[in-house]
């Protein structure tokens, strides 16, 4: 296995990824959208999560697509956001049809950056139109970082963000993870430069530095996150991709699989204060797939995709935590 030509989610043929953002809230929203309604499914993990229309995801649900995917900021607020992403998709004639009713439909989860240094001091709600924004904004090519769902990301120690990655099969399928990393836990050992997710890492995508060697990793539970504000204010997020077809069913078991990428990027995982939690999604552009394999990779794809979220993480103002870069200035 090997990355795709842009080690992204743009290496799945027929989706789109759009980002908006408000610099001085520090928080944004990421949408996933289809050219076609797409199978998916959902699996949560973590004690708190946030979510939208996720029950119909299920595999025993009778929708069999949707339209897209969002993850956003903002905590409850944050899923408003699909909303905005229901009204673009209203006016370009996207949703599921009843009769002369038109449906789209729009699954959606939030993290919490509330106590992030952002201005919350809003008199209406922003994500409604930080979604239809990302949804205008949405095209194959995208960035990552502090960026959309991720602007306003933590980690325990360093600024978390929004990252990709994505895995050639020897099938000719590929596979890919999108997520906004906002954990309780550390995406690195103590001391801020190696990652958690070192083992996986591929051609130096988040500074090619190494495992860390010390004995006893995961036993501190440091925290700059947990002294600067609340506990709760936590939540990985993330969206795995294929287009090797795959039925609802398949897609939970994948989704299933990649929560694996997340325990082993960030220590602790799925906690009672994160709302961990992955969508899978095929667009079915290829026969049908080894479902072991591609939720295997869709965990491989994750943990990268987390480290890169952090690497990738850049300065603002008025921040609470320093970024990787600028914590390893000087390594």
């Amino acid at each position: 296995m090997i990355p795709g030509p842009t080690n992204s989610l743009a290496d799945i043929g027929g989706l789109r990824v759009g980002n908006a953002q408000d610099v001085a809230l520090k928080s944004g929203t990421t949408v996933v959208v289809g050219d076609v309604p797409f199978t998916a499914s959902v699996a949560v993990m973590g004690g708190a999560p946030g979510t939208r229309e996720t029950d119909l995801l299920a595999p025993d649900k009778s929708v069999a697509a949707v339209d897209a995917l969002v993850l956003s900021g903002g905590s409850a607020f944050g899923l408003d956001a699909c909303s905005g992403v229901v009204d673009g998709l209203r006016s370009d004639g996207r949703g599921f049809r009843v009769g002369a009713a038109q449906i789209p439909l729009v699954p959606g989860a939030i993290l919490f950056d509330l106590l992030n240094g952002g201005d919350k001091d809003w008199v209406e709600n922003p994500y409604r139109a930080l979604g239809l924004a990302a949804y205008r904004n949405a095209k194959p090519e995208f960035g990552i970082g502090t960026i959309g769902a991720g602007t306003g990301a933590l980690t325990s120690m360093l600024k978390g963000g929004l990252g990709t990655a994505s895995l050639q099969l020897p099938d000719g399928s590929t596979v890919a993870a999108l997520v906004a990393a906002n954990p309780v836990g550390a995406v690195t050992t103590p001391g801020d430069r190696h990652f958690y997710a070192a083992a996986f890492e591929m051609d130096g995508e988040f500074g090619g530095v190494g495992p860390d060697l010390s004995s006893g990793l995961g036993l501190s539970r440091e925290s700059r996150k947990m002294n600067a504000m609340s506990a709760r204010a936590n939540t990985t997020i993330a969206i795995v991709a294929t287009n090797a077809t795959l039925t609802k069913a398949e897609c939970y078991r994948v989704a299933t699989a990649a929560h694996d990428g997340i325990a082993r990027a960030c220590v602790p995982a799925h906690t009672p204060n994160d709302g961990d939690l992955v969508f899978a999604l095929t667009t079915a552009a290829r026969p049908a797939a080894d479902v072991l394999l591609t939720g295997h990779a869709a965990a491989l794809c994750l943990s990268r995709a987390i480290a890169r979220a952090v690497y990738e993480a850049t300065p603002a103002e008025n921040d609470v935590m320093p970024c990787w870069r600028t914590a390893n200035a000087n390594n």
